[in-house]
């Protein structure tokens, strides 16, 4: 399938959902996957390929901050986190059996959220043998206090050719709705590319940054092409991106773009590319919540705008 055809795919889903398309001016970051806004108020969606779904394009990840004890400072935090993220439209909630406490506390919180919590659930399967896996998502089920996961991911790859199967019995069966694969580090970009090309799958996880951009070249590229949704981890890079930027003013055009602080321009940077669906930054801060939500919003930047930053960060 041609960039052209998965472009004309995807903005007739779009607008069949009754949205309007908003587009990048730069031809190799046109949006083939359009946002959407209602009346600039609400958080920009995209479409998710395999169903037309409209996503909220800033989501969370609960990696090291929701990995708490209800006991602790930072534990009573996270009910304002989850009240920024959903106040500004966003509802992606990424968690892991590898993060600890992490799947339990945002059970925990789901439940006692009113009104009734809009959160799109992602967790994943990370651990060896069929058996093994089907009980480590059974727990999984548990600790989120769910009947229904919206998005099952084989963690790592980890025998990922032994758990799908059991992912695609439970997505025929409805307790799971979307299908995925992830990593976070470019020497499995191969594997991936592979598992890409073999096998139907809704979403693949991976890490890009503004200063970690080799998923560019072939991965999201093929995830265009194959219609699969991706979503960002990693968002901030490593750990001494928003370190270098700090102290540096924002470029003169950031408040045309909705931005007033460098964590929202990097995650814009990953947004404006064609292939992403969602970032998912970690916070178990409330203030960061609602700064980092506030990057789905606004027009996407020109391919031009996108250049100067990659000059920013060197």
């Amino acid at each position: 399938m041609s960039h052209t055809d998965g472009y004309t795919r995807r903005k007739i889903l779009t607008l069949a959902a009754g949205a309007s398309a908003v587009f990048t001016f730069d031809p190799a970051f046109a949006a083939s996957t359009p946002s959407t806004e209602t009346g600039g108020k609400n958080m920009l969606t995209r479409a998710i390929p395999s169903s037309a779904e409209l996503l909220p394009i800033v989501g969370l990840g609960t990696y090291r901050g929701f990995d708490v004890e209800p006991s602790s400072p930072a534990y009573k935090q996270l009910p304002a986190v989850l009240r920024a993220l959903f106040e500004k439209g966003g509802k992606v909630i990424d968690s892991s059996p590898m993060y600890g406490r992490a799947e339990q506390t945002t059970g925990e919180l789901l439940s006692i959220h009113e009104p009734r919590s809009p959160a799109f659930l992602a967790t994943k399967v990370w651990t060896r043998g069929r058996e093994e896996g089907i009980a480590q998502m059974e727990q999984s089920f548990k600790l989120l206090q769910t009947d229904q996961i919206d998005l099952m991911q084989i963690h790592n790859l980890l025998d990922w050719q032994t758990h799908l199967p059991t992912l695609r019995k439970w997505k025929e069966e409805g307790r799971i709705r979307y299908i995925g694969i992830t990593h976070y580090t470019a020497s499995a970009y191969d594997e991936v590319e592979a598992v890409l090309k073999a096998e139907p799958l809704d979403f693949l996880q991976i890490n890009y940054a503004l200063d970690d951009r080799g998923v560019e070249k072939r991965i999201l590229p093929l995830c265009r092409e194959r219609g699969v949704a991706v979503i960002c981890n990693r968002p901030f890079g490593g750990g001494d991106l928003l370190a270098r930027l700090r102290g540096k003013p924002l470029p003169g055009w950031a408040a045309q773009v909705g931005i007033n602080s460098w964590p929202q321009l990097a995650l814009k940077f990953l947004l404006t590319h064609s292939a992403v669906t969602c970032v998912i930054p970690g916070t178990g801060n409330p203030r960061y919540m609602a700064e980092n939500a506030g990057a789905g919003f606004g027009p996407m930047l020109t391919g031009a705008q996108r250049e100067q930053l990659i000059d920013v960060v060197g």
